[in-house]
């Protein structure tokens, strides 16, 4: 693994019989997902180090709930750094995890988009930014697109989709979080989960409440076998 800037010391990546872990539970890749740890943050491209382990990407609009996610699912009050302004965090944040402080997989919190009060020319640089991270990283393995289902997915939405899609036909994962999803009736949550499916061309689609922790189990594991493809079991308990 190559360094960067403000790369923390010290991470090890997984050699490949370290990584091929047991099949996880439910329970083990929540106490896997709490092993998150910071590992570097870069404001542009060429500041990410190259890594040789799976990266799973978080993105979505300023006020969809990002690292409130992110934290729910690490179980790290403040891991992911949630601006008392939206929109106005625009560096891309790199965390290790894995045992023991060995790298088995990278979660990558990418600027959140679409908040109104950031200024035009700083949408436009960062959606180039975005655009390129999500089309040119190499590790890439996994999109986590987080949406409040109150508002059902934007344009912007819709066009980083778009960005993705040739990279969701050869292979990469896609998750449609449902954020916020205690603010809905069971009827409202069915008919968001209906509408997220249509709108996912095939990729995953799950509610999420960080308040009721909904969501958390399963959504830990399907991150878990996305990074372990050779030992994923498919079933979810």
């Amino acid at each position: 693994m190559s360094s960067a800037p403000g790369q923390t010391s010290g991470t090890r990546t997984a050699d490949p019989v370290s990584a091929r872990a047991a099949p996880a539970t439910a329970a083990s890749a929540v106490a896997w997902m709490h092993t998150a740890r910071f590992l570097t943050t870069a404001p542009r491209l060429e500041f990410l180090p190259a890594l040789d382990v799976p990266e799973i990407a978080f993105v979505g609009r300023s006020n969809a709930g990002k690292s409130t996610c992110i934290n729910t699912l690490t179980q790290q009050k403040r891991l992911a750094f949630a601006s008392k302004t939206p929109g106005r965090t625009q560096s891309i944040n790199l965390f290790a995890l894995g045992k023991q402080g060995v790298t088995d997989a990278v979660l990558a919190d990418l600027p959140g988009y679409g908040y109104a009060a950031v200024p035009r020319q700083d949408k436009e640089r960062w959606q180039q930014v975005m655009a390129a991270y999500l089309v040119t990283r190499e590790n890439l393995r996994a999109v986590v697109l987080l949406c409040d289902p109150r508002q059902g997915l934007t344009q912007l939405d819709d066009i980083l989709l778009e960005v993705i899609r040739p990279r969701v036909e050869q292979g990469l994962k896609l998750l449609l979080l449902l954020t916020k999803s205690d603010k809905l009736s069971r009827g409202e949550q069915a008919k968001a989960l209906s509408i997220a499916r249509l709108q996912a061309g095939g990729g995953e689609v799950k509610l999420f409440s960080a308040l009721k922790k909904q969501g958390v189990p399963e959504t830990s594991l399907l991150l878990w076998q996305w990074a372990h493809p050779a030992t994923a079991e498919p079933s979810t308990p």
